[in-house]
């Protein structure tokens, strides 16, 4: 067990004692991260740990998190769940302890919301946006611009349905949304799905959960993206009450991949309809007359077998990321970033100039941990970041490169204005990579550098990535030859 410096709101508090708590999860659970892997000569060979920066991209599992799996898996026979054999019988009841345990981490009443799993969070949003009554007049979906391409999908859903899309703007260098634009979005007399992310998976930004209310209140239903806010936050459901909201687990604490969920008022569930069925979601059904009624509840969401051998360990992951403390883990990461974002700033090269661009928030206020960035040459020209992919990796840094799938905080970013996008529409010839299409909007590139903080993260790993950025790239102008074209962002 782990002791921590307090609990609620004052869990880590103390910042020195905040450092040694978690300086000893990384040595016992995360260890693996600074010993070299069995045969890697490239890690021998750079006497350097392994820089883990890609906490939004996906968490790291525990060591004890794995062993408990494997103790599991070999103690007992687990069939699927879908009957009473003396295999399926405790698969059942597994699922079924996860989806109340994911509810009290959510911080939602099993009297208003319930559990559907899904594959990740993707697949969650799509659940929605295929049952949704998106339709002319009364059904339309508004977006900000700031949005994992997850949920930007569901405009393809509205449109098939004849259902308007709008899109509120970003304002300001924090790419934060204009919330007067949005003020005015919601009070519009057209009604239907608002969706938002809790947290930028680009920026890091956190959007205020009081919007959920204020959209509601003018006759909305929210679609939450809990992906990129849930490993370091309380979601808080029975305070704010979004309608649905998605996560992936494997962001929060590493493993397993392939599950996710749907956390969906029961309400809101209820008046969704699914366009097809499949095994697992119907009550009954006639294969000769043609017909057949829908399950209740998650059952009518859950397509085939739910993954019942992964499913499981999000009650191991629940119970680490509890025994640490969420408040804990976000104190961790918010000092980390305080960090971060200080040093980024100190860097400069010999004339002045800064060595790097930060997107989004340049404080900790009203953000999480993940840092978007661009490095600057001398002349104060962007280094293409596919630069700073290929030698970060050589350098033992994962971090991640290019657009992110969040297409509207890119072009905030980069300032790319609607009628400059309106030109190269997707039919426009010529343009079969992201290079041709940069070259047609003018740009010198169209992605960004993406670190990411969490659980696991130290301030040495913090330390080293700065580090390697000035070494790399201090008062000096990359070779930007043998890069291959980007296909696809």
């Amino acid at each position: 067990m782990y002791e921590r410096g307090g609990t609620g709101d004052q869990a880590c508090t103390d910042a020195v004692r905040g450092e040694a708590y978690f300086a000893r999860i990384r040595a016992d659970e995360y260890g693996y991260l600074d010993e070299p892997a069995p045969g890697d000569r490239a890690s021998a060979a750079r006497g350097t740990a392994h820089i883990y920066l890609d906490h939004t991209g996906s968490g790291l599992p525990a060591r004890r998190q794995l062993r408990l799996h494997a103790a599991r898996m070999t103690g007992a026979a687990w069939g699927n769940p879908h009957t009473d054999s003396p295999a399926s019988a405790p698969s059942t009841a597994l699922v079924e302890e996860a989806r109340r345990r994911i509810l009290a981490y959510a911080g939602a009443d099993p009297a208003d919301y319930t559990v559907v799993f899904t594959a990740n969070a993707t697949t969650a949003c799509r659940l929605v946006g295929e049952a949704y009554p998106f339709r002319r007049r009364h059904g339309d979906l508004l977006l900000t611009l700031d949005n994992h391409n997850s949920v930007n999908g569901l405009r393809e859903f509205a449109r098939a349905r004849h259902g308007r899309t709008t899109y509120v703007p970003l304002s300001g260098p924090d790419l934060r949304l204009d919330e007067e634009r949005l003020a005015a979005a919601l009070a519009e007399r057209r009604r239907g799905l608002f969706a938002f992310p809790a947290q930028s998976n680009f920026s890091g930004v956190r959007h205020p959960l009081e919007w959920i209310g204020r959209a509601q209140e003018q006759g909305w239903q929210v679609l939450l993206d809990a992906a990129a806010y849930a490993p370091t936050s309380r979601l808080e459901l029975s305070r704010f009450r979004p309608e649905f909201t998605v996560l992936s687990w494997y962001k929060v604490f590493g493993y397993p991949t392939g599950v996710g969920c749907l956390i969906a008022r029961h309400d809101a569930l209820a008046a969704l309809r699914r366009p097809w069925f499949s095994g697992g979601t119907i009550q009954v059904v006639s294969a000769h007359a043609q017909w057949h009624r829908m399950a209740e509840g998650p059952a009518a969401f859950e397509d085939g077998t739910v993954n019942f051998h992964a499913i499981p360990e999000i009650i191991t992951g629940l119970d680490w990321i509890e025994e640490v403390g969420v408040d804990a883990i976000r104190a961790h990461v918010e000092r980390l970033t305080a960090r971060l974002l200080a040093r980024l700033t100190e860097l400069r090269h010999d004339t002045g100039q800064p060595l790097v661009r930060l997107y989004g928030p340049d404080t900790t206020h009203r953000r999480g941990g993940t840092v978007a960035l661009n490095v600057l040459d001398e002349a104060g020209r962007l280094v293409d970041e596919r630069l700073i992919a290929r030698d970060s990796a050589a350098a033992g840094i994962s971090l991640r490169a290019g657009c992110f799938c969040n297409p509207g905080a890119g072009e905030a970013a980069f300032a790319i204005g609607a009628a400059q996008l309106a030109r190269t529409g997707r039919h426009h010839h010529g343009l079969d990579t992201i290079d041709a299409y940069l070259d047609h909007l003018g740009l010198p590139t169209g992605g960004a550098v993406r670190v990411s903080l969490g659980l696991s993260s130290t301030a040495g790993d913090v330390d080293a990535f700065v580090d390697f950025l000035r070494t790399a790239y201090r008062n000096r102008t990359p070779d930007a030859q043998g890069l291959t074209a980007r296909l696809t962002c």
